[in-house]
């Protein structure tokens, strides 16, 4: 009787047991499981490949999966050097109005600087413990941009005035100067007819392109309070209850209940000074 060999040859595989193995010869007696040949009797011959093993699921990169980051906000920066106030029109504005509804308020980006406004300002700077003047400088102006956007002109000291700043000042001087001899008639503003002081003022800023509130105190809360030393001709000259038009040297234009009349005369007691500047 044949005996089986037990003993496996060393790097031979071995054929498993049961009919399946027998099904599964090849010719020549090399055993084959599946595709793969088993056993050298062929050892000449090409060798079956192995399945590629079943494809995996693409990896999904971090990257990809991620939700992308929602892009920042657009923040509006106010990129000029000149100080905006109430009267102030222009791009410079809308930059303002739009840098100002950034931070939560829903002006109306008209590029003038009036009422709504001025309100925006202060509320902007009493948030950020700024000086409350309605008045955008480079402190404001800084707040706004973040502290972090670059100021046209450079440098830390003020601007020099520009050239149209000081045209805009003398239209102002003019407008009020062809006043002269209007009568005095406290509420009204009629060019060549009669004027209150108020209504001087506004309608002498008006000639530069320039919207003030109609009356005396709103106009003094607008502007700025400087000294006699830093007045420039077109600025205002303010006494308790009334104003006039700063015009150089010691003079001012100004519709007063006496003489009742629009005229330009020395400037009497301790006024202060007010500028749109």
């Amino acid at each position: 009787m044949a005996h089986n060999n037990t003993h496996r040859a060393f790097g031979r595989a071995v054929t498993p047991v049961g009919t399946a193995g027998r099904a599964l010869r090849g010719t020549g007696g090399a055993a084959v499981l599946g595709t793969v040949l088993l056993g050298s009797a062929f050892a000449a011959g090409p060798a079956q490949a192995a399945p590629a093993a079943s494809p995996a699921a693409p990896a999904i990169s971090a990257q990809a999966a991620a939700p992308a980051a929602p892009a920042p906000a657009h923040a509006t920066s106010v990129s000029t050097a000149e100080k905006l106030r109430w009267g102030s029109q222009g791009s410079a504005v809308e930059q303002l109005q739009s840098a100002l509804n950034d931070h939560g308020d829903s002006l109306s980006v008209d590029g003038k600087f009036g009422k709504l406004t001025h309100g925006a300002v202060k509320d902007f700077q009493r948030s950020h413990d700024l000086k409350i003047d309605g008045v955008v400088g480079p402190e404001t102006r800084g707040a706004l941009n973040g502290s972090d956007a670059p100021v046209s002109g450079g440098g830390t000291s003020a601007p020099a005035p520009a050239k149209s700043a000081i045209s805009s000042q003398q239209a102002i001087v003019d407008a009020a100067r062809s006043q002269i001899g209007a009568s005095y008639s406290w509420g009204t503003s009629k060019p060549g007819v009669s004027f209150d002081c108020s209504g001087l003022s506004s309608y002498a800023y008006e000639q530069a392109g320039i919207d003030l509130p109609r009356t005396s105190s709103q106009q003094v809360a607008a502007g700025t309070t400087i000294s006699k030393s830093e007045a420039q001709p077109g600025d205002l000259v303010v006494w308790p209850g009334h104003l006039g038009i700063y015009a150089g040297g010691d003079t001012v234009i100004d519709a007063g209940r006496s003489p009742g009349a629009v005229t330009e005369r020395t400037i009497w007691g301790s006024p202060t000074f007010v500028t749109f500047r």
